[in-house]
């Protein structure tokens, strides 16, 4: 079974945001290191080289494969800025429905740039991911 090759390390969160290119994603990113920092309580750190991540949790499949991951995150990329909601959307359509505009996958929310949601939607999404994966049963 392969291994996961992206895991926290001391990489340093802000020289990272600090070199994101796109200026309006790498204000988005300073924003979201404040948002996600202040709903978490936790202090962000790096997961491989393109995560800013927050918290950790394990998980473990039906087929075995387990590992750990971040309990909530983000990663400003060159087409969008990812934010990780690991339980997934099936619980938030009401709150989608208020968010704004975005794109969405298993565990992924995709925003062009934060002025397009309403900010404290997320910050409601974010704290529900991050505390309902923190006393799931499924943490470390």
């Amino acid at each position: 079974m392969a291994e996961l090759k992206t895991k926290p390390n001391k990489a340093s969160v802000l020289k990272f945001i600090n070199s994101v290119e796109h200026q309006k994603r790498r204000e988005d990113a300073l924003t979201l290191l404040d948002v996600m920092s202040e709903v978490t309580g936790e202090k962000p750190m790096m997961w491989g080289n393109s995560i800013v991540g927050f918290g950790k949790m394990h998980y473990k499949y039906a087929t075995g494969r387990e590992g750990d991951w971040l309990r909530t995150g983000f990663s400003p990329r060159k087409a969008n800025m990812t934010l990780y909601i690991m339980n997934g959307f099936t619980e938030y359509e009401t709150l989608l429905k208020k968010l704004g505009k975005y794109k969405a996958s298993v565990s992924c929310l995709y925003v062009n740039k934060l002025e397009d949601i309403d900010m404290e939607v997320l910050k409601k999404m974010i704290h529900h991911s991050y505390f309902e994966a923190k006393y799931s049963g499924e943490t470390d």
